[in-house]
């Protein structure tokens, strides 16, 4: 791990309640999980697996569906709205996992109580909306992360590193895909506008985030084309790239057409190939002499994990960002999203209200 800037560390004026302080200094970290959805009980599943993780408390704006859940997984507080979870005093770090064009109000409404918060990809609808989240949780001195778990993964961290190492030289192409085929029903959440829907919001937030890592920095110029179906959204786009100095990256999503979900990463002295790179397993390095190095991940459960284990460590070690997935890098790239969508006419309801 890197060493932490002195940016993201916990002031000794911190306005941190005297209950966070004592948890940083304690065993366990409790989480709430706002949204009892699919991606939250793969959250809860994979809490299991991090030292001192206790799942305290459940919220949902239904109060049947946070019964179930809290039964489900044996979940102790129960919350039949998202502002009494916010508030629980027994929670340290609220897991937001809502549908991305809640994500904004939940997570000032978690900030605004004083708690760490862990928001699921995408960060927000747009850069307006990471901009007065981030400006949040600053001005509290509150921790705050994107939840890119695919980022902590003990493959994706070893590509990382042959990376950083040079073991294939200067990168200088990215390929890199991810879809599935979506049966038609125009109520789906990733078919539905009004929830945030189509490709870039959804699978595609995984290899732009991917790209941002590779290259550690965003493009210069952008180009892509989309096909916008019949509920007004993405339903697959190819975005190229061009990051100067011969640098350029191809990227593909979708969630009516089944892609490869690969990355093919090339430099001047090899290449590095992850498959299912978005919940990476395993990864191939060949060099130009035809040498190979492989690396395969045998860990339990399915690696959300590590996400969990980074933000408790930030919580416990008073750090406000993660040096993996710093606010500045979640805004940087939620303007590239935007970039990404203008010239297709592809506008939200939060771009009405927000765009500045």
């Amino acid at each position: 791990m890197p060493a932490v800037p002195a940016c993201v560390q916990r002031p000794l004026d911190s306005p941190w309640p005297e209950a966070l302080y004592a948890v940083g200094m304690s065993q366990d970290i409790r989480w709430g999980i706002m949204g009892p959805g699919r991606i939250a009980r793969q959250f809860v599943a994979d809490l299991q697996h991090a030292d001192g993780a206790t799942v305290q408390a459940v919220g949902s704006r239904s109060g049947e569906r946070a019964e179930a859940f809290a039964k489900e997984h044996g979940i102790p507080n129960v919350h039949a709205d998202y502002g009494s979870l916010a508030a629980d005093p027994e929670v340290d770090i609220v897991y937001v996992a809502t549908p991305h064009p809640q994500h904004r109000e939940n997570v000032l409404a978690c900030l605004g109580e004083g708690k760490a918060v862990l928001c699921e990809k995408p960060f927000t609808m747009n850069a307006a909306e990471a901009r007065e989240i981030i400006a949040a949780a600053r001005e509290r001195k509150l921790f705050l992360m994107e939840a890119m778990w695919t980022r902590y993964l003990p493959a994706a961290r070893k590509v990382k590193a042959w990376i950083d190492e040079g073991a294939i030289g200067k990168v200088q192409m990215l390929k890199a895909d991810f879809g599935f085929r979506l049966p038609w029903n125009p109520k789906d959440r990733l078919l539905d506008k009004k929830l945030g829907g189509g490709a870039l919001l959804d699978t595609g937030v995984y290899p732009v985030s991917f790209a941002s890592w590779v290259f550690g920095r965003q493009p210069e110029r952008i180009q892509s084309a989309a096909r916008l179906g019949e509920t007004g959204v993405d339903e697959w786009y190819t975005a190229i790239f061009d990051y100067g100095d011969d640098r350029m990256a191809s990227i593909t999503n979708a969630v009516r057409l089944p892609l490869n979900s690969e990355a093919l990463i090339i430099g001047e002295a090899g290449k590095i190939h992850v498959p299912s790179f978005f919940s990476a397993r395993d990864a191939k390095l060949t060099r130009l002499d035809g040498t190979e190095e492989t690396f395969s991940d045998k860990s339990s459960g399915r690696g959300m994990q590590h996400e969990a284990e980074e933000a408790m460590r930030c919580v416990r070690e008073g750090i406000l960002e993660s040096p993996v997935m710093p606010l500045d890098e979640t805004l940087a790239i939620m303007e590239t999203l935007d970039a990404v969508r203008k010239p297709w006419g592809l506008r939200y309801e939060a771009d009405g209200v927000r765009e500045k």
